[in-house]
């Protein structure tokens, strides 16, 4: 009797001590896992809210490590992590000048809000109730805060050697998508194209081979890069993408031959303003295709240069992160953001 006792006392006590470790586990705060850029030696996370798809256009945002080596980035549309946003992205044809669409928060101490904006003034309106709204301009205008071209010539790293072009069978092409009898683009091509026969690709012309403009281009000598309006330093793929990268002479009407100069060797491009006539550029481009070395000359510049073409909207987004690691400690609104951009 006395031994069972024994064991049934032995057995309670060691069913309180488990109940007792039990309900001390259970107590114990919850441990939260460190964010995975948190931890020592990694470099901080920097956030950058992207307030719209552009032109409502979801694309998948992407690493800015993989594409550029640029470290430390977060790449997000969830509104919902505004507040840990460094830098807020706000595309300004989206936002049409309405400022109701704005974010409705406080803006966190710190925070950045980007005009970002690759439209010439022409289509860009609603700027005057801008002024005094952000921090940084993101656009191709030399002088913003951050700067993006919509591309640009880069050193070779090995100069010299032969240019070779592809085969040449034709004259002059010229893809348009957004036909407007009152641009100056328009005027100009009916009063050239009296004098020599241009090749009309685009929506409302001859289909593009292959659906590539490169494909398409390539077999021209000469190509129509004609903006389609006339501002400072707004120079599109137009003559970055469609010319350059298709190895054919651009012929360009947009911003003055030396503001062209400043992203262009001088003897790479044809300016319709190098001629007081459309029937004097057409007997140049005549004279061109009857003398190659005279031609070859405007490629000398392969040489030296490969293109770099503008990745939208990636390249944007991960220079936002990059001056947000740059940035010091100066804050600033952009007062008079209608004024600087027109």
């Amino acid at each position: 009797m006395h031994r069972r006792l024994c064991r049934r006392l032995a057995l309670a006590i060691f069913v309180a001590i488990l109940l007792s470790l039990y309900r001390s586990v259970q107590e114990l705060p919850p441990v939260n896992p460190p964010h995975p850029l948190q931890n020592r030696g990694q470099v901080p996370a920097v956030t950058v809210l992207i307030w719209w798809y552009p032109f409502g256009r979801k694309t998948q945002v992407k690493d800015c490590d993989t594409l550029y080596n640029i470290k430390g980035c977060r790449l997000t549309t969830n509104r919902q992590l505004y507040p840990l946003s460094q830098a807020v992205v706000i595309h300004h044809r989206d936002l049409g000048g309405n400022v109701s669409q704005l974010p409705a928060e406080r803006r966190p101490a710190g925070q950045r809000w980007v005009w970002m904006n690759f439209e010439s003034p022409t289509h860009s309106s609603g700027l005057e109730v801008l002024n005094g709204v952000f921090n940084w301009t993101m656009s191709y205008k030399r002088g913003s805060d951050i700067f993006i071209p919509y591309g640009y010539l880069y050193p070779r790293k090995s100069t010299g050697g032969k240019v070779v072009l592809p085969s040449k069978s034709n004259l002059v092409a010229w893809v348009i998508s957004h036909w407007n009898e009152d641009h100056a683009r328009v005027k100009y091509y009916y009063q050239l194209s009296r004098h020599v026969d241009i090749h009309v690709y685009g929506k409302y012309h001859q289909q593009l081979q292959n659906d590539s403009i490169v494909l398409t281009i390539s077999p021209y000598k000469f190509y129509l890069a004609f903006e389609n309006s006339q501002h400072v330093d707004y120079i599109t793929e137009k003559l970055w993408r469609n010319a350059l990268m298709s190895s054919t002479v651009p012929i360009v009407l947009g911003p003055s031959r030396a503001n062209y100069e400043q992203y262009l060797p001088a003897d790479s491009f044809i300016h319709v303003d190098d001629f007081s006539t459309p029937k004097k550029l057409a007997q140049h481009m005549m004279f061109l295709d009857k003398s190659g070395r005279s031609y070859r000359k405007y490629f000398d510049w392969q040489k030296r240069y490969n293109v770099h073409l503008t990745k939208f909207w990636e390249e944007p987004y991960c220079k936002v992160c990059e001056a947000v690691k740059r940035a010091r400690a100066n804050y600033k609104f952009i007062s008079n953001l209608a004024s600087w951009f027109q």
